[in-house]
């Protein structure tokens, strides 16, 4: 578990489902994430996260904030046919309603230090579509920097398909070059 000034970071319980499957199947919340997202395209991506936990001892936590869960946010490993296959990668995703509050930086903060103190890694990425300018925002300021020859289609789109076009970026761990 990790504690933060408003959050709780801690792998995500039965009892959580609802909240989240009501974030990950939010139109909003996923629409440059998923196409036509629903309760079944939630619920497999919780039993997703859920074997990255089983599999490799790490995955996205449950945000809580205020007692109640807000979002998800974390590590996993980078997704395989991907230019970030088998590195740590972060991620995150929350509620509409903490939107523009500081809650993901504070999450995702939170989370690297995490990677720092208990991952051999000498960097973390994070994907994400070309369009989505507000999570690369996000990125940059956690320090991360853009990888253009890390910019790629995702497998899980046709080439075709703008939603599908996919930038890395990478944050080095601290210290690591002098």
């Amino acid at each position: 578990m990790i504690t933060t000034e408003r959050l709780t970071l801690r792998p995500p319980e039965d009892a959580d489902a609802p909240a989240l499957v009501a974030i990950l199947s939010n139109s909003e919340v996923m629409r440059n994430l998923v196409r036509n997202p629903s309760v079944e395209t939630a619920e497999r991506s919780l039993v997703r996260h859920r074997g990255y936990r089983e599999h490799h001892g790490l995955g996205f936590w449950a945000v809580e904030m205020d007692g109640k869960v807000v979002g998800l946010c974390g590590l996993k490993p980078g997704a395989e046919k991907t230019p970030i296959e088998g590195e740590l990668e972060i991620g995150w995703i929350f509620a509409k309603k903490v939107w523009g509050q500081g809650v993901a930086r504070e999450a995702a903060e939170a989370s690297l230090q995490w990677a720092w103190e208990n991952r051999p890694a000498t960097r973390v990425v994070a994907i994400t579509g070309e369009e989505h300018v507000v999570s690369q925002r996000l990125m940059e300021k956690l320090g991360m920097h853009r990888l253009p020859e890390g910019d790629f289609i995702h497998p899980d789109y046709d080439a075709e398909d703008p939603m599908g076009r996919s930038v890395t970026y990478a944050i080095e761990r601290p210290g690591l070059h002098g």
